[in-house]
């Protein structure tokens, strides 16, 4: 296998990684940030409070974009094999 088929599995993986986490790590990112504002302002420091909300919107997130994801995971993984068949194995 040649050094840019490698780059190129690389940078696929890499791709996938951020297509597929970044919409759950932003629902993520925006509501412990909003929980962390309305803590602030109450001055309430409860750790549930802001992990509860967390959960939930990445649970939801997934519920909502779960086919997309496991479209994309799909298409991804056929590529990956269909590349092994392309791949002279010297043994």
């Amino acid at each position: 296998m040649n050094p840019e088929a490698i780059t190129e599995i690389y940078r696929g993986a890499l791709t996938i990684m951020l297509a597929l986490g970044g919409p759950i790590l932003g629902i993520i990112l925006v509501t412990g940030v909003s929980v962390s504002v309305v803590q602030a302002a109450t001055q309430v420091n409860e750790m549930t409070l802001s992990f509860i909300p967390k959960v939930t919107g990445a649970m939801l997130m997934i519920w909502i974009l779960g086919g997309w994801l496991l479209e994309q995971w799909g298409t991804y993984t056929v590529e990956l094999f269909s590349m092994i068949e392309k791949v002279p194995f010297m043994f």
